[in-house]
């Protein structure tokens, strides 16, 4: 039997025959009593040593040569290395294999608690700390993927800015402070049920100086010499220590010294579970940074990594070095990791960033293995990376960010690709590709998924310009390469900008699908590119790639949240509405039925004769209806969110351009 299936079923029967027996990692550090041992895989290496240090900030400590075992293992064990130790590894004599000089300790893949240093190597030691966080009976949250409404949101910029008024600003414990402006509060005043946090796996934030000659890769692009975002990942089994609540991002500190992170980031999950909000992550596991001590790359570059016919590391990703999920120790720590966030910190799902540049055996068992310890995993792909494939990830029970929806409503460019809620078709989109959007974009009509639940519909996301400044730079209210200088009242949504985001909330919240929202979204969020002291000469512009910020170009304000209060409220009104009304969220391809609209930009359709929603794109003409028989109640329309009875209609209706409404059949 191949190694790779083996590998799984076996993780698989683990789960189902043992019920709460824990994954037991295949490498890394295990304390038993008064002994620690160590495991690595360096399956080309002809020494291995086990390296132990007295402090974090300790170049060099005390060398135990390591025994070579079966498959490339290699393995030692220690007295009195338990709790507290910090240590790394050495290998040498595998020439090619290693990427970096014989002398460089590189900390163990398999770290489940990581000391890292500020700078572009990302220098680091592993920690052994005690698993003894008490949970007090939490677990995973049950939620159909059909009712999830999720909130994709960066750690550090829910509470950062001073605005936020929190006492742990940009921390896991700052994103559950109770009755702060900021994190849990604003996830359960909008009726969010789920949060996707942007990656949040130890990674590599410090990038190479900026145009520094002695680096090792010239950046003239990045004057921050920062990964704000994290989509580079270091350390698969361990969170990100700058957010814990010592987190410091002065050069040449340390993050983690005292492992903090790892109940921190478990207190945050427990507090999301007990408001009954899902935690879903990004992760990143198809590509690492190309400037860190990364410890695969030292361990067995060909092993671990993609490389081309000169042995050099491949970036079809183009954001690094690509990883090799195929061979069999990649696809090993890969299904470990996963299970690890499951199982340690009660994950109920993942986003798997590029998930395209996993190979599919990898994507089958990545799946299989997740419903086999939580049948109720959600399972995202971002379908794209060297290729695009979303209906080759719903074939094997994967949901997947619906581009094509965000495409058709938004549009994928504001000045020359504008969608259905500017009153244009964008590309081929036309009324058929938007009647199969609210449907679900299921295959039988055509679109990608074999199950509504597969189709995560978004409009806007950590990537691109938010769906606020899409809007804006959409309707000409600004060019996308002005100087924004003053931010509050660029901020500030009136007239048709608030008619245009409000059409688009609807069209979104109607649609059949999990949804996700971007972070902001609901106050048509804007990113101006700040003053920091970094060389940036774009200050000021609207910013479509802010993954290097760690500034208030991405820390979200939350006075612009009260600053556009009526547009929250109407999200916030939405939000309800579909969680109130089934219809929304579960209504099955037969239960459709379209109204004639022509060629319009605009959509009019009825949910089992019982809900009616009509939308119109149109930026200068009202829509003309005639209503199925009978009296209609108004839920919504484009000014707000209204009780059952608040004005009834029937017959020729006309709704206003950029406008929605959604209506109940009175006595249903």
């Amino acid at each position: 039997m191949n190694t790779r299936i083996l590998l799984t079923a076996t993780l698989i029967m683990l789960v189902a025959g043992c019920g709460q027996q824990k994954i037991k990692l295949s490498y890394g550090a295990t304390v038993k009593g008064d002994e620690t041992t160590f495991r690595l895989h360096a399956p080309r290496a002809t020494e291995a040593y086990v390296v132990l240090f007295a402090r974090h900030d300790d170049e060099t400590g005390n060398e135990y040569l390591m025994e070579s075992g079966a498959n490339g293992d290699w393995e030692l064990t220690l007295e009195d290395a338990g709790y507290g130790t910090l240590y790394g590894y050495r290998v040498a004599g595998g020439g090619s294999a290693h990427t970096f000089p014989d002398s460089v300790v590189v900390a163990d893949p398999y770290s489940t608690s990581a000391v890292t240093q500020n700078r572009y190597r990302h220098t680091a030691k592993s920690l052994i700390i005690r698993n003894d966080f008490d949970w007090e009976g939490d677990t995973w949250m049950e939620l159909d993927p059909r009712d999830a409404v999720i909130c994709e949101l960066h750690v550090r910029d829910m509470t950062a800015h001073p605005s936020s008024g929190t006492q742990a600003p940009g921390a896991y414990l700052g994103m559950i402070e109770a009755d702060r402006r900021g994190g849990i509060t604003h996830i359960k005043d909008m009726g969010y049920n789920a949060v996707e946090l942007l990656p949040a796996m130890d990674f590599g934030n410090v990038e190479a100086p900026f145009k520094d000659e002695t680096a090792p890769v010239y950046n003239d692009w990045n004057p921050y010499a920062r990964n704000h975002w994290g989509y580079m990942t270091t350390f698969f089994f361990t969170p990100e220590t700058y957010y814990a609540s010592d987190g410091t991002q002065q050069v040449d500190a340390w993050n983690g010294t005292d492992g903090r992170a790892v109940r921190e980031f478990k207190e945050m999950v427990k507090a999301l579970h007990r408001e009954g909000i899902a935690v879903i992550m990004d992760v990143v596991y198809n590509h690492v940074s190309q400037y860190d001590y990364h410890p695969l790359k030292q361990l067995d570059r060909d092993t671990y990594f993609r490389l081309d016919d000169e042995g050099e590391f491949r970036s079809v990703s183009g954001c690094g070095n690509d990883t090799r999920s195929e061979s069999a120790a990649m696809g090993r720590l890969i299904l470990e990791s996963v299970r690890y966030w499951q199982e340690e910190f009660h994950i109920d799902g993942f986003r798997f960033d590029l998930a395209y540049l996993i190979d599919k055996q990898t994507n089958r068992q990545i799946i299989a293995q997740a419903r086999a310890v939580n049948p109720h995993a959600i399972i995202i792909a971002e379908p794209w990376g060297g290729g695009y494939d979303p209906n080759g990830f719903s074939d094997i029970g994967w949901a997947a960010w619906n581009d094509q929806f965000r495409n058709g409503i938004k549009g994928q460019n504001p000045v020359d690709g504008q969608g259905f809620i500017f009153g244009q078709w964008q590309g081929d989109n036309d009324a058929a590709s938007l009647r199969r959007y609210v449907m679900g974009s299921l295959r039988q009509d055509g679109g990608q998924y074999l199950d509504a639940a597969h189709s995560v519909n978004y409009l806007a996301a950590h990537d691109d310009h938010t769906l606020g400044d899409f809007v804006r730079i959409g309707l000409g209210l600004v060019k996308e390469d002005a100087i924004i200088a003053d931010v509050n009242g660029y901020a500030a949504v009136r007239d048709r900008q608030l008619a245009v985001n409000r059409l688009a909330a609807m069209s979104l919240l109607t649609s059949q699908g999990p949804v996700m929202i971007h972070a902001g979204q609901s106050w048509a969020r804007g990113k101006v590119i700040a003053p920091t002291e970094a060389p940036d000469t774009h200050v000021g512009r609207i910013d479509h790639n802010s993954y290097e910020k760690d500034n208030a170009t991405n820390w979200l304000n939350w006075d612009h949240k009260e600053l556009n209060s009526e547009l929250v409220d109407y999200y916030r009104g939405l939000v309800a509405m579909r969680q109130a009304i089934p219809a929304l969220r579960h209504s099955p391809a037969t239960d459709f039925t379209f109204m004639d609209t022509g060629a319009k930009a605009a959509i009019a359709y009825t949910l089992a004769d019982s809900v009616a929603v009509l939308l119109n794109g149109q930026a200068d003409e009202p829509l003309q209806i005639i209503l199925p028989d009978g009296e209609w109640e108004v839920l919504a329309d484009g000014l707000g969110i209204y009780n059952a009875g608040y004005r009834i209609v029937s017959g020729a209706v006309a709704v206003p351009p950029a406008n929605g409404w959604v209506l109940r059949r009175v006595g249903h």
